[in-house]
């Protein structure tokens, strides 16, 4: 097993072109072996992702161990982190974790108002996910942009997806809306407004109703 504390992930860039071929490779060997999933892009397609910095590659010294890209959809309202693998010897050891983490962070950086979607048949990476905040969603909420359904037709599944107008497959899709955070956030933040006039409130001297003996127990509480 290979020693996964020398593997570095970084944003890929043209210094990276020569990995190309190697993870078109191992995309394709992976899709074999799992008899469904990822579908395999053209040279171009994946050269340009890394010129752009929109993707994400594990290396170990010069060799290649991992890869994730973005890309955008529906005018940059929607982003889709894919193409994740990680070479078999470097499988197990939180290897593809270190990379959705590096293209999820790099998603938000670049796209800070867009919901991050993924489609996938893998039980590790829907776990992923779920860690970074996504939640498991139906293909309609997705985004309608033909050309990322495009990107589908090298999939041994695309039947099925065409067969049920698609709306469903054998991959599962999940979703990061950046609005939910900013939902939570909003109500901590409302709920922290409700707690200080409470506390002006205790602290004011009324000696009405509960006031009073509701300050004396607190008080009899820090004493203690």
């Amino acid at each position: 097993m290979a020693d996964i504390d020398k593997v570095k992930v970084f944003i890929a860039d043209e210094k990276h072109l020569k990995y190309v071929d190697e993870i078109n490779n191992t995309i394709q060997a992976a899709s074999e072996e799992r008899g469904t999933g990822i579908a395999r892009r053209t040279y171009d397609y994946i050269a340009t992702k890394m010129n752009e910095g929109k993707a994400v590659i594990a290396l170990d010294g010069e060799k290649f161990a991992g890869f994730c890209y973005i890309e955008s959809w529906g005018h940059n309202k929607h982003v889709a982190n894919s193409g994740l693998i990680v070479v078999p010897e470097y499988r197990g050891q939180g290897l593809a974790k270190r990379i959705k983490k590096k293209a999820f962070e790099l998603s938000r950086l670049r796209f800070p108002d867009a919901k991050i979607f993924g489609l996938t048949t893998g039980l590790a990476v829907m776990k992923i996910n779920s860690e970074l905040g996504y939640k498991p969603v139906t293909f309609s909420e997705l985004t309608e942009d033909q050309d990322f359904w495009k990107g589908c037709q090298s999939c041994v599944n695309y039947d099925i997806l065409m067969r049920t107008q698609r709306t469903k497959c054998l991959c599962t899709a999940m979703l990061f809306d950046p609005a939910w955070e900013k939902k939570k956030n909003g109500f901590a933040q409302k709920e922290r407004g409700k707690i200080i006039p409470f506390r002006k409130w205790l602290n004011s001297g009324q000696t009405s109703g509960y006031a009073s003996p509701l300050k004396t127990k607190l008080k009899l509480f820090k004493r203690q």
